[in-house]
């Protein structure tokens, strides 16, 4: 059987270039003092920060680190790892009071906020036995909820806490490390990829929705293999993908399966490849109609930038 890394395989050595030589254009192009980006600790802002490191040197590059009282503990460690590791220097702030401003208006996320981690999983499942999707999923249809008042109430009782939640950081993020940039002429760039892109696991307008996003044209899988050619630190790369919101919530409870599958689905959405097909690499009907559903549900998230 047939694996995500053998249908996605890329040059990492090429491809480290190609975006070393993009980042230094865009730079270049916007007349910048150089790259101002957000360092989470994650897989993907980690490549990103490297990849700039590595394109205009650490001193034209800002890492900053903005903290929420929800996200993972050890996420600020993980960050300064990185940093430490490129000779950068860590800038350190928090989005505290406007995150617990927001929670005021989503109780159902700040009730599940202080149950343990591993209660998440089987709230989820509960979830989608009984609505048929994923919360997250839920999100995505907007319009359509008005055509049922059980929809409606699942979005207004317990959905719509959760998406201000998680959307919230990532605006403010951005709002924040806007003004920054501003302020320093330097040129701010996002850690999105092809695989939240196309299954719409970002915030319009926030910090993973950045008119510039070097490594948006690659696929988790792609950025897993980038990672190791960087030789990022092992904890990072074993780091589950996570928007870093809620203590447990990461992607794949969010997506509904991780992403060597979901990539695998994605690209034969892309290239038109029959589901038989796409099952030859070890998908299931359900999943692969999963990930269509997310996919084109999610069709306006990407048509309204």
């Amino acid at each position: 059987m047939r694996s995500a890394e053998d249908l996605l395989k890329i040059d990492a050595q090429e491809m480290a270039g190609r975006i070393e030589n993009h980042i230094r254009h865009i730079v270049s192009e916007n007349r910048a003092s150089g790259i101002l980006t957000g360092l989470s600790g994650g897989i993907d802002s980690t490549i990103l920060v490297t990849l700039a490191v590595r394109a205009l040197g650490k001193e034209r590059v800002s890492a900053h680190f903005l903290q929420d009282k929800n996200g993972e503990k050890d996420s600020l460690n993980k960050a300064r790892l990185v940093a430490e590791g490129l000779g950068l220097k860590l800038n350190i702030g928090s989005i505290n009071a406007v995150m617990r401003e927001k929670e005021k208006d989503a109780p159902f996320f700040k009730f599940i906020s202080r149950l343990p981690p591993f209660v998440l999983p089987f709230a989820s499942s509960l979830y989608y036995i009984i609505v048929g999707e994923t919360p997250y999923m839920t999100t995505l249809r907007k319009e359509e909820l008005k055509k049922s008042k059980f929809r409606i109430w699942i979005y207004n009782n317990i959905v719509n806490g959760l998406e201000s939640m998680f959307d919230g950081p990532c605006a403010v993020r951005r709002i924040v490390l806007e003004k920054i940039a501003k302020e320093k002429n330097m040129l701010v760039i996002g850690s999105g990829n092809r695989s939240e892109d196309l299954t719409g696991w970002f915030t319009v307008e926030g910090i993973d929705n950045m008119p510039h996003s070097p490594i948006m044209g690659l696929f988790k899988t792609q950025v897993r293999q980038l990672a190791e050619y960087l030789n990022v630190p092992a904890s990072i790369q074993k780091r589950a993908p996570s928007p870093d919101v809620l203590k447990g919530a990461d992607d794949t409870l969010a997506l509904g399966m991780s992403f060597d599958k979901i990539d695998i689905i994605l690209y034969g959405i892309e290239n038109n490849m029959p589901d038989d097909e796409i099952m030859e690499y070890g998908l299931t009907k359900n999943q692969i109609a999963r990930v269509r559903k997310i996919y084109e549900m999610s069709t306006w998230k990407r048509m309204g930038r």
